[in-house]
């Protein structure tokens, strides 16, 4: 089966930027070094769905060097770069992803993906899941597990567990401890605001910024929004979470009530309708309102459209809509995650860690997917040790040891 990207002629330039996030990603460097020796993956099918830009391609190539028949498709149809995938194509990947895919396209490339019966896949979001339980369960037989990279398809495949309708064990990468402290905290948090502030070209200091959700997406979103000079609200429905922004020195107010102060709106809650109609109405005119959530839910545009009298494009993923008092209200990116749809996603630093985690996982369900129930599992925690230590060793950083005496102290010995 032939890949499927936009053009082939974009492959140069595609290299270029695989090549450039090459020389910054030194833990998954090591693994290749060692993979590309070992070949662990020889002979195995391994899919991947991700948002498809230059740090995802070179994962790919990475599993690739260790054996694995590769094939990659996107999880969101605005994050995919065209020029990487044909450079993934290139490269001896089986491809099937294009830029701003419809619908019915992305559901094709899915499929396509699935077609190549894979054993273990890398999901983000949980498409790739959810058709392997619903549409695609002749494949089911072929999988030894697999891995998630994100909340919104951790909490899918939670739910699926607890229905007892799991059909083989999955790894939360996205609950790693390394994932969630810097993944979540300085991806999110760098990446959302550069593709808030290179959509918009505006400031952020002086602005109020309201964002919804202070899991570890939005402390870091809010951290940077700080960091930025801006005055931050935040709205949640946890109380603990709740207290805890109170507490970093942050304003906590229900969303209806942000609504009327907020210059920035950010959602990163992983739940639907989180800003919708009764908050558009409270919205101040020339508010923005961008999503670094995985789906498209988190602000519900249909609401918007039925609210506005007009709406037009007036810049590259900025959406105006005029109310019907003359208000208007500004869309970033169609709604969707704002990181990687009018950006390049996280720095390339942070994925490395990810990514090596990914990596990890792979491996881990490779060797023990026959000990593993149908269930959900956090990353082993030697694993996420490991690639800290990798991390600190690339960057040249030493660490203390525990004597002996100590171990037998603290009773590790």
């Amino acid at each position: 089966m032939e890949s499927i990207v936009r053009d082939m002629k974009l492959a140069p330039q595609g290299h270029d930027k695989i090549n450039w996030v090459r020389e910054f990603m030194p833990v998954l460097n090591i693994l290749n070094d060692e993979l590309s020796t070992t070949k662990p993956l020889t002979g195995r099918n391994v899919v991947v769905t991700m948002h498809l830009e230059a740090k995802t391609a070179y994962l790919a190539i990475v599993l690739k060097n260790a054996g694995a028949n590769v094939t990659v498709t996107g999880s969101n149809p605005l994050s995919t770069q065209d020029d990487v995938a044909a450079a993934l194509a290139d490269s001896g990947v089986k491809v099937f992803a294009w830029y701003n895919a419809d619908d019915a396209e992305y559901d094709s490339f899915l499929h396509k993906a699935l077609d190549t019966k894979p054993e273990i896949i890398i999901d983000d979001g949980g498409d790739l899941v959810s058709l392997l339980h619903n549409e695609r369960t002749e494949l089911l037989e072929n999988i030894l597990g697999g891995s998630e990279e994100t909340t919104t398809g951790v909490i899918r495949l939670k739910t699926l567990a607890a229905q007892g309708k799991l059909r083989f064990p999955m790894i939360s990468v996205n609950d790693a401890y390394c994932k969630y402290l810097f993944d979540n905290r300085y991806g999110t948090g760098q990446s959302t605001w550069d593709g808030i502030m290179r959509t918009t070209n505006l400031t952020v200091t002086g602005k109020t910024v309201v964002v919804a959700g202070y899991g570890w997406c939005g402390k870091g979103v809010a951290m940077r929004a700080k960091g930025l000079g801006a005055n931050v609200i935040v709205s949640e429905i946890d109380p603990i979470k709740a207290i805890e922004a109170v507490f970093d020195g942050f304003r906590v107010m229900p969303m209806e009530e942000a609504a009327e102060c907020g210059d920035i709106f950010v959602t990163l809650t992983g739940c639907k309708d989180v800003i919708r109609k009764q908050h558009f109405a409270g919205m101040k005119s020339g508010a923005i309102m961008a999503n670094a959530g995985h789906f498209d839910v988190e602000i519900n545009k249909q609401e918007l459209i039925d609210c506005a009298q007009s709406q037009r494009k007036v810049r590259k993923n900025i959406e105006e809509f005029v109310m019907a008092d003359g208000r208007k209200l500004y869309l970033l990116a169609e709604g969707r995650l704002v990181n990687l749809a009018a950006g390049d996603g996280h720095p390339t630093e942070i994925m490395d860690l990810s990514f090596a985690m990914q990596a990890l996982a792979v491996l881990y369900i490779l060797n023990h997917h026959k000990e593993m129930d149908n269930d959900v599992f956090n990353l082993p925690n030697e694993l996420n040790e490991r690639v800290a230590s990798l991390k600190l060793q690339s960057i040249g950083v030493h660490i203390d040891t525990l004597t002996s005496e100590q171990k037998s102290y603290i009773g590790l010995a």
